[in-house]
């Protein structure tokens, strides 16, 4: 009786067993194959050091709107703001003429600025043009309406025209012609009359011309400084 127990108990064992015995040999089946390692080439990277840059908001949206005082005084740096405007200065130019610093308008003639004073200035009629009654002279002076184009198309007036820059003295170092609303190139002939008086010369348009009078005038001097301009609204003559 011991003995069918015992060996009862013995083949128990050894079914409790098997399955175990089976499970490693099939867990083992399934491991894979340890595989030899194969030397691989070993890759290099290339390091440097980044720049910092930081990204910085723009000026406007970092710093809080700046209050009025300390804001810069853009007046107190015109070095010219105590210096006296000259009262033949250009305050406006007009189609017909010109209105002055010193409540003087000019119409229906150009201006010529020469040692502080303002005289009228109508290059364009000939003295030895035509001639006519009273009335004809006065209604051609008023048209603003002659030749002031020579046949190659450059500025040209007469010498006479300039007879009060060849009688004062002392002569104005720098002469700015204003030539209408356009810039015109002037003829080599009147050049070298104005040159040969010791005049430097400035051609622009008038409206460029008026204000560069004006700040010339006011730096250096209306001694230094002269300006000979022709309205805005002067119109070149048809040739007959």
């Amino acid at each position: 009786m011991e003995r069918s127990f015992l060996t009862f108990t013995r083949s128990l064992s050894q079914s409790l067993r098997s399955p175990k015995v089976a499970a490693r040999s099939f867990s083992t089946a399934l491991r894979p194959a340890v595989l030899p390692r194969t030397p691989t080439r070993q890759r290099r990277y290339l390091h440097s050091t980044p720049s910092h840059h930081e990204d910085r908001a723009p000026r406007s949206r970092r710093d809080s709107p700046s209050d009025e005082g300390s804001q810069p005084d853009f007046a107190a740096l015109d070095v010219l703001r105590n210096t006296v405007q000259p009262a033949t200065s250009i305050d406006a130019c007009t189609s017909e003429g010109f209105a002055l610093n010193n409540n003087m308008r000019m119409a229906g003639c150009g201006v010529l600025l020469v040692g502080g004073e303002a005289y009228r200035w109508r290059p364009w009629l000939n003295p030895q043009g035509q001639k006519g009654t009273v009335e004809e002279d006065a209604a051609r002076e008023d048209a603003m309406t002659g030749r002031l184009l020579n046949a190659k198309g450059q500025w040209e007036v007469p010498d006479e025209a300039w007879g009060l820059l060849d009688i004062v003295w002392p002569k104005p170092d720098l002469l700015i012609i204003g030539t209408g609303a356009r810039i015109t190139p002037i003829a080599p002939a009147m050049r070298q009359y104005l040159n040969s008086l010791g005049i430097r010369l400035d051609i622009q348009d008038t409206r460029n011309a008026a204000a560069q009078f004006n700040l010339l005038a006011t730096e250096r001097g209306v001694q230094q400084v002269a300006a000979a301009l022709i309205p805005i609204g002067f119109r070149e003559a048809r040739k007959a």
